[in-house]
């Protein structure tokens, strides 16, 4: 068995998730076809094979990054993640009625979950086990700087223009910050991997020990992700339409936020598994890329994603941020900010993070 494979899930998951989707599609039992009791069945399935090979994906994402080394394994992860996020969100826009507010919450709860929870957690956990670690300011400044720019863009400019209703773009103004978003990110990713690649890198050598496996398993399990993530990419159409029936059926309120946190927290939880295991390794910036770094190709990749199929279907879309979420979304980059302005991290700083994570989350139930 190769080293990347945890056991035989591994190699069988990516390929089940994409017969699954061809066979759905094949079979014409997809969203809205077919007798109710099937078509529950089918989305039962089709869920619990996504969701696992999300895991799964994620893991041989993770076993070529550790293999390429840094920063370009962030950047394995991070494309990844956002695959998975812009094709789930994508699809429960484009099933039923349309839903012009989940893009806007799925996007404030990456970045929330992760500038707040999983930094959090990164901190105090590596700070409650060594004490104090060590970061790279240039690198964690250049990544607060990117995800400010983008954030304050397109989840709260939104609500101060003029030219729509407050929330919306109108269509040249939401191509023409598109097309900005995604400029920045390839500045940023250029910076990252070319122009400035010491500044997101660690002092301490912790690359060159891990890179013991073959080429032709690299090869493999990167093979594995690019199947899986087609797998998961067919799969979501059936998914998010099982989904949003169920939450009309119970009636559920405040649908959109908490399913934006759901498809947050499941895409981005074997990803801040990775980054908190990273800093309980004393490998902290590590950590950091992994999670700065979805929160930055959330913004960077998932709006302009989402902002073309809004374009192309006619559907509406709402970006702009409520009061209460500005006001933490603010709070948590301003808070981020301080904790990044020092080389050196402790638990409190983690501590302080997760306060306002668990603000956060309650504010979802009771708004």
């Amino acid at each position: 068995m190769s080293g990347f494979g945890r056991s035989v899930t591994s190699y069988a998951m990516p390929i089940a998730a994409l017969v699954m989707a061809v066979a759905v599609r094949a079979s014409g039992l997809s969203v809205d076809e077919g007798s109710s009791g099937i078509r529950i069945l089918v989305g039962a399935l089709s869920s619990a094979i996504m969701f696992t090979t999300i895991f799964v994906v994620l893991d041989h994402a993770e076993a070529v990054a550790r293999q390429v080394g840094e920063p370009y394994g962030t950047l394995v992860l991070t494309f990844a993640v956002t695959a998975i996020e812009v094709s789930i969100i994508v699809s429960m826009m484009l099933h039923g009625e349309n839903n012009p507010t989940l893009a806007r919450e799925s996007v404030f709860s990456t970045v929330m979950i992760t500038s707040t929870g999983v930094v959090g957690l990164c901190l105090a956990l590596g700070g409650w086990r060594h004490r104090k670690q060590a970061i790279v300011r240039q690198g964690t400044s250049a990544y607060l700087a990117v995800l400010v720019a983008l954030t304050v863009m397109t989840l709260v400019l939104p609500t101060y223009t003029q030219t729509t209703d407050p929330g919306t773009f109108s269509a040249a103004q939401l191509g023409f910050v598109s097309v900005l978003s995604v400029l920045l990110y390839a500045s940023f990713v250029f910076a990252q991997t070319v122009r400035h690649r010491d500044d997101f890198i660690e002092g301490q050598a912790h690359d060159v020990s891990v890179r013991s496996a073959s080429h032709e398993n690299i090869s493999f399990s990167a093979l594995l992700l690019m199947i899986g993530l087609i797998g998961i990419v067919m799969l979501a159409e059936q998914v998010a339409a099982s989904v949003e029936d169920a939450l009309v059926a119970y009636q559920v309120t405040q649908a959109d936020s908490i399913v934006g946190a759901l498809i947050a927290g499941l895409v981005l939880m074997p990803e801040a598994i990775s980054a908190i295991r990273a800093s309980l390794n004393n490998e902290l910036q590590r950590g950091l890329n992994v999670a700065m770094g979805s929160a930055c190709a959330t913004i960077g990749l998932t709006i302009p994603g989402v902002a073309a199929a809004s374009l192309l279907t006619g559907r509406g879309l709402t970006l702009g941020l409520p009061a209460a979420d500005a006001v933490l979304l603010v709070l948590a980059l301003f808070i981020c900010g301080v904790s990044f302005s020092n080389e050196r991290t402790t638990f409190l700083t983690g501590m302080v993070h997760i306060v306002i994570f668990f603000t956060y989350v309650f504010l979802i139930f009771i708004p």
